[in-house]
């Protein structure tokens, strides 16, 4: 495809075999045993474990949609739910992988790292050499980890050193961490509870002041932001008024910005999984119009659907090479 009509997806999930007979061997936190047997199974089960594992399969998909690249991650949550020196060996593993993945169709495939936020400091050194000697584009998070988020001081080796390497971060969703209101009616999923958590994890970076200490972070977020970009006037505004509430009820951080500001200053938002006119255009003048991606979000949404969307969207054709393409270019460093 001709370079101003590039198509690149940036949400693109797979496994490898290793990895998946690595992981499915290793005990994990006693609080994501919901997330970790349902990930199994996706993993173990047709078709979907062929859709994770076959790449040839995925570029020939890729082929007949007219995509021209995928960067791929880790299916989530990846190397999270696991204890600290298994989770270790195992993001080194499949990062290992993926970079020779990437090495053998350099002009198909990019890639996003992973890292074990529950060992920082190794996860600090991960991210050098994914974004050094692998020469990968950035890394994937999946939201929390044991019920913490990046907010916490505990994960400032891992911001410092994306930050000093300038990673992109996708914040993926994940299962939420404060299940039980969750559990009934499918609303963990994707139907909802992702959105939420994802939502959450990025409106506590905002809110903590973490942006503040290390205000170089990219971060993105899939689905179209994840719900915030429909609601920023109102987080302003509310922001805005209870910091003038005098009193510790309030629990409100004085900011630099405000909470929208950050919001456009720091996130990328893709549109992976929404297929939405009316919401791509909203998107587009709450964020900027250089500040959102295609992804399709495969295996688990329609690769051609997903192509025809970004084709046939009411944009100008500005608005739909930035999306296609040149967002992605900038943000992940893509050649």
């Amino acid at each position: 495809m001709a370079t101003e009509n590039r198509v690149i997806a940036v949400e693109e999930h797979f496994v490898t075999d290793a990895y998946v007979q690595t992981a499915h061997g290793l005990d994990h936190f006693p609080g994501d045993r919901t997330e970790v047997q349902l990930t199994r199974a996706v993993e173990r089960n047709e078709p979907t474990r062929s859709q994770l594992l076959d790449l040839d399969a995925r570029l020939a998909g890729m082929d007949a949609a007219g995509q021209d690249m995928a960067v791929l991650s880790l299916n989530p949550p990846g190397v999270q739910p696991y204890e600290p020196a298994d989770a270790v060996g195992l993001a080194r593993q499949f990062n290992d992988s993926l970079a020779e993945i990437v090495r053998r169709h350099p002009t198909r495939f990019a890639g996003l790292g992973t890292v074990p936020p529950q060992a920082p400091e190794q996860a600090a050194e991960e991210t050098e050499r994914i974004m050094g000697p692998l020469g990968l584009n950035g890394i994937m998070i999946n939201s929390h980890t044991e019920g913490r988020y990046l907010d916490d001081d505990r994960f400032a080796p891992l911001l410092a050193a994306a930050e000093a390497h300038r990673a992109p971060i996708y914040l993926h969703p994940r299962v939420p961490s404060m299940l039980n209101q969750y559990s009934e009616y499918g609303l963990s999923g994707a139907i909802w509870g992702y959105a939420a958590e994802a939502g959450l994890h990025a409106m506590r970076l905002i809110l903590s002041g973490t942006l503040d200490r290390y205000p170089h972070l990219t971060f993105v977020l899939g689905h179209l932001g994840e719900g915030i970009p429909y609601y920023l006037t109102r987080i302003d505004n509310r922001h805005a008024y209870a910091s003038k509430i005098a009193g510790a009820a309030t629990a409100m951080r004085t900011l630099e910005h405000t909470p929208s500001e950050y919001f456009q200053r720091n996130f990328v938002i893709t549109t992976s999984g929404v297929d939405d006119p009316n919401a791509l255009e909203f998107a587009l003048g709450a964020v900027g119009e250089d500040n959102v991606m295609f992804a399709v979000d495969s295996p688990y949404e329609d690769t051609a659907a997903a192509v025809e969307f970004l084709k046939t969207a009411p944009v100008t054709d500005t608005q739909r090479a930035n999306i296609s393409h040149r967002t992605a270019e900038r943000v992940f460093g893509l050649r």
